[in-house]
């Protein structure tokens, strides 16, 4: 009896690790960036597979290692053994988020080959020649109408992304990393994945708007086949 709940336990934890590894990751949000979207401390599942396959959209919320020099050098201090193995284990089963604060999520807002420029007469960014109505999802501070504080043009290079956090004048995102080693482009071999749901707190359980709909009017660029 006691080797068949030891055995059922190892495929359960065995099962919930292929799937995290493969499938499904859990992280949290440690900064406002993405407000409203996505608040501190919010809990999330990144589908790791499905854009293997069908790539990823404008719009999509991604979840991606740094790419080099967006984030401080951590600072936190180092923890009892004991502690580090079990939140290792319950990374396991998605149960915890070690990794969170080495990793940043953002919104995709130009794709590999895009022309991204920021800002037209009514402060809104332009992806290949289209004007963005971004306010479905766009926080900006009180009297701001431009979508950047900062103006930029750029072009995304091939296996790379421009991405931007809707809380638009407290994100940390492409603009302000273009003195880093990748020029504010994001390599599409540092995604981890597209968030897709809120898991936690409860009253925030939900799917991830991509709003997709605001892109639609974007043409490929030119050049593209």
């Amino acid at each position: 009896m006691l080797r068949d709940i030891v055995v059922i336990l190892l495929v359960a934890v065995l099962v919930s690790f292929l799937v995290k590894t493969f499938l499904v990751r859990s992280f949290y949000i440690p900064s406002g960036s993405m407000e409203n979207t996505l608040m501190v401390d919010d809990r999330i599942l990144v589908d790791e597979i499905t854009p293997r396959f069908g790539g990823y959209d404008r719009g999509d919320v991604i979840v991606f290692r740094d790419p080099g020099g967006w984030l401080p050098p951590s600072t936190a201090p180092e923890r009892p053994p004991v502690v580090e193995a079990g939140e290792w284990l319950l990374s396991l089963v998605g149960l915890a988020a070690p990794d969170s604060d080495d990793h940043l999520i953002k919104r995709i807002i130009g794709l590999p080959g895009d022309r991204v420029v920021c800002c037209n007469a009514l402060g809104q960014i332009a992806v290949n020649g289209v004007p963005l109505d971004e306010g479905s999802y766009l926080r900006l501070p009180a009297g701001q109408t431009a979508a950047s504080a900062d103006a930029f043009d750029v072009t995304v290079p091939e296996g790379s992304l421009w991405v931007l956090g809707d809380n638009r004048y407290s994100s940390k995102d492409s603009r302000y990393n273009q003195d880093q080693p990748g020029a504010g482009f994001v390599p599409l071999d540092n995604l981890v994945g597209r968030a897709f749901l809120i898991t936690y707190p409860l009253d925030r359980f939900g799917l991830i708007d991509f709003h997709h709909e605001v892109f639609s009017g974007v043409p490929a660029p030119e050049g593209a086949p």
